[in-house]
């Protein structure tokens, strides 16, 4: 992500940053295994770098919670110094309040570059060593949720 548009106008955060921003956004926070959250973050990251992903779905994943776990408002996000790509790939992952899956999975893939991102995170979510310290009633649970979703977004089960 560069840090000037193609115009070379208004900077832009640079991944460093976005990852810094988003760590201390959710910085206290916690995931269900009681883990930092930035660890989750991180992962997701690195799991769209792995897939091919470019810059701007990486800050996507960086930021993919923020808004949902209230680390960030909505008003930040629409005036971030980030690509208009990287602001509505966050904003197809931001579930909102009552939303069905089917509704959410339509919004990740009518947005570019969202599926990607959302692949990484259900990857994280469902892996099974982060999955194995949950207690067996939420870790079947939350594997439903995952097999699910991935199942509507039309992703492999691997």
């Amino acid at each position: 992500m560069t840090t000037e548009d193609s115009g070379g106008g208004t900077a832009r955060l640079g991944l460093a940053e976005v990852a810094a921003l988003a760590r201390d956004a959710h910085a206290g926070q916690t995931d269900k295994a009681g883990r930092p959250y930035a660890e989750h973050l991180a992962a997701v990251a690195e799991g769209v770098r792995a897939r091919g992903g470019d810059a701007e779905q990486i800050a996507a994943a960086w930021l993919h919670d923020s808004v949902e776990d209230d680390a960030l408002t909505r008003e930040w996000l629409a005036a971030a110094p980030l690509t208009e790509r990287t602001k509505a790939i966050v904003d197809a992952l931001t579930k909102r309040p009552g939303e069905e899956p089917r509704e959410y999975a339509r919004r990740i893939l009518a947005t570019p570059g969202a599926l990607l991102v959302k692949q990484s995170d259900l990857a994280h979510n469902a892996d099974p060593e982060r999955l194995a310290v949950l207690p067996e009633p939420t870790r079947k649970r939350l594997t439903e949720k995952y097999a699910g979703m991935r199942a509507l977004l039309g992703l492999d089960e691997v």
